[in-house]
């Protein structure tokens, strides 16, 4: 569980976004992107004008397992979803937030 980026190093355009498999959201979107399928059409755009080795694909941070299998990580995942928009002054994206319920930020 955790937070992650998909970057264009050229545009500075970025995704920020929490997941409970940041890894396989990774490999999502890597997986869009090279199909031409990607929802984020700006994003899609660097892709098919710069090309992959111009993206970064990261996980920026993690969350330990919780003690009680039952629960509910979303919460603290919004938290840390935000401290990352914040600290990289990204704008949330509502369709990949781990929340989609929250509010655009501006």
């Amino acid at each position: 569980m955790g937070v992650y980026r998909v970057m264009c190093t050229v545009t500075g355009r970025s995704i920020v976004a929490a997941s409970k498999d940041p890894r396989a959201r990774l490999n999502r979107h890597t997986a869009a992107l090279r199909m031409k399928a990607h929802e984020v059409k700006a994003l899609q755009a660097d892709w098919n004008e710069h090309g992959q080795a111009s993206f970064v694909f990261e996980i920026l941070d993690t969350l330990a397992p919780h003690e009680d299998p039952a629960h509910d990580p979303i919460p603290d995942l919004a938290v840390l979803e935000d401290m990352w928009l914040d600290k990289l002054r990204v704008t949330i994206d509502p369709q990949l937030s781990i929340d989609p319920k929250r509010v655009r930020r501006a």
